[in-house]
């Protein structure tokens, strides 16, 4: 028998193609809305690049979870469970980095135009990032002990 299979590595995997997506697109704004500074000999605000990093947080908590699925250490009929619960948990923090990616971008082009409301704005992100942390958390609940 196999000892501690695991999710085969679901939860991070999925988690991080979010993370991907969502700095990707934040990414972009951040570049763009640079790019808007430099051509009118403005100032370009570093501090964007917090809205481009927010989304790495829920590869972290992929791993954490596929960790935490591995230790349970379960038998092998389990292992479907344990690809169940890594897969859509690792496609709902992976769809909250995305959707963070896309929150960061916007925020991104607003302060870059206003110079105001970074702390609304990150805010916001942290509002999405709740959502990959209440799956995380859910998640190893649902692991037995």
């Amino acid at each position: 028998m196999v000892a501690g299979l695991g999710d085969m590595g679901l939860s991070l995997t999925f988690a991080a193609i979010g993370s991907a997506l969502g700095t990707g697109a934040a990414g972009m704004a951040a570049i763009g809305a640079w790019k808007r500074a430099f051509a009118q000999n403005k100032m370009a605000p570093f501090i964007l690049i917090a809205f481009v990093g927010a989304p790495l947080s829920q590869t972290i908590y992929g791993m954490i979870l596929r960790n935490a699925i591995q230790s349970a250490n379960m038998a092998a009929e389990m292992y479907p469970f344990q690809m169940i619960l890594g897969l859509a948990a690792g496609i709902a923090m992976g769809v909250s980095a995305w959707m963070q990616g896309k929150a960061g971008a916007s925020a991104a082009d607003a302060l870059a135009e206003t110079g105001k409301g970074f702390g609304n704005y990150i805010m916001v992100l942290g509002v999405i990032e709740t959502v990959a942390l209440f799956v995380m958390v859910f998640s190893m609940t649902a692991l037995p002990k």
